[in-house]
């Protein structure tokens, strides 16, 4: 990450068709080619919740991939934007 430029701390949520169709993978090979950390997840009401630290840009960049990847599956899209923690090491599918 650039160490000049501020980080900060995504929490988005996917509704639509996300679970079992390779969503949280999808998201995860996009992830680490990037210069973000933290991790993607199934949530118990069928949606999908990834949390992302980084710069903006490449917050943004991760987002603008998972759409043109996925966009089909992605009925609706929930964010919120918080301060970055810095406990992610890297990024990861959690169950």
């Amino acid at each position: 990450m650039n160490e000049s430029a501020p980080c900060q701390r995504l929490r988005q949520v996917y509704e639509g068709r996300v679970q079992g169709v390779g969503f949280r993978y999808r998201v995860s090979t996009i992830a680490e080619r990037l210069p973000v950390t933290g991790y993607v997840r199934n949530l118990p009401d069928g949606c999908v919740e990834l949390i992302a630290e980084g710069i903006k840009v490449d917050i943004d960049d991760l987002l603008e991939q998972v759409r043109s990847g996925m966009g089909p599956a992605i009925i609706r899209e929930r964010q919120e934007s918080h301060t970055a923690t810095g406990e992610f090491k890297g990024f990861s599918v959690r169950m």
